[in-house]
């Protein structure tokens, strides 16, 4: 959840290539299909919260680093559920259609969803490390946080005014902090990861560009694995 900024998506998503997009990807035409996707995805999940008895929904996907290990599949499934709360979801799909329509047509379909979804797993690799063992988290607001990093990074790119996307995030940092039942920990591993995959797709040279592109994002997604796995091995050993 948080304060988006509009108008510097808006500058992101001009001067799009007609074949390829600025950054490599294949441009097309129409709407940002994989931004809708993750939409539906997110909106099925709540409202099947409403429907599913006895919370099963939650019960099966939320993510608790405690499970980590013998569920790890919930450190994605998480990112597409939401508490009952209207606003949750309210406030994560808004800024997810802001932000989708102005990378998404930047990026491509693959990278963009390449970036939204190592963002997810980030945000949760993020509430591992630093929240408490038995803590669990739903919401998109890792890979919500992951692109606004990747904006961060594009602006930065192409010389645009940085100043409002750093007064958004020190605005959304602190409502995090401030505000109770936020997982702050998903907020800051979403957006460490979305600015390390989108600085390796904006400043990968024309040469070996696709190579490089998702050589650097397969570096991320292995240093992440690698930080659960450090972390699940520092778990206690229960005896029974």
């Amino acid at each position: 959840m948080g304060v988006q900024c509009v108008d510097c998506v808006r500058e992101t998503s001009k001067s799009v290539a007609s074949r390829r997009t600025i950054f490599g990807g294949v441009a097309r035409a129409g709407r940002p299909v994989i931004t809708i996707t993750m939409m539906v995805i997110c909106l099925a999940g709540y409202a099947l919260l409403w429907l599913a008895p006895d919370n099963f929904i939650m019960q099966t996907f939320a993510y608790a680093p405690a499970l980590t290990e013998s569920e790890p599949w919930r450190m994605l499934t998480s990112a597409f559920l939401h508490s009952t709360s209207i606003m949750h979801i309210a406030f994560n799909m808004y800024a997810l259609w802001i932000l989708g329509n102005a990378l998404e047509p930047a990026f491509g379909r693959a990278r963009f969803l390449a970036l939204y979804l190592v963002s997810a797993f980030a945000g949760s690799v993020g509430v591992l490390l630093i929240a408490p063992y038995d803590t669990w988290v739903v919401g998109a607001s890792g890979a919500v946080f992951g692109l606004f990093g990747a904006l961060f990074v594009v602006q930065k790119k192409r010389g645009g005014d940085l100043r409002q996307i750093v007064v958004l995030l020190l605005i959304n940092a602190v409502i995090g902090f401030m505000v109770p039942g936020i997982a702050w920990e998903a907020h800051l591993g979403g957006l460490v990861a979305g600015a390390l995959c989108a600085t390796a797709i904006a400043y990968a040279p024309a040469k070996n560009r696709n190579l490089i592109q998702w050589g650097g994002m397969a570096a991320v997604v292995l240093i992440l694995v690698a930080l659960t796995l450090w972390k699940v091995s520092t778990f206690p050993v229960f005896i029974f």
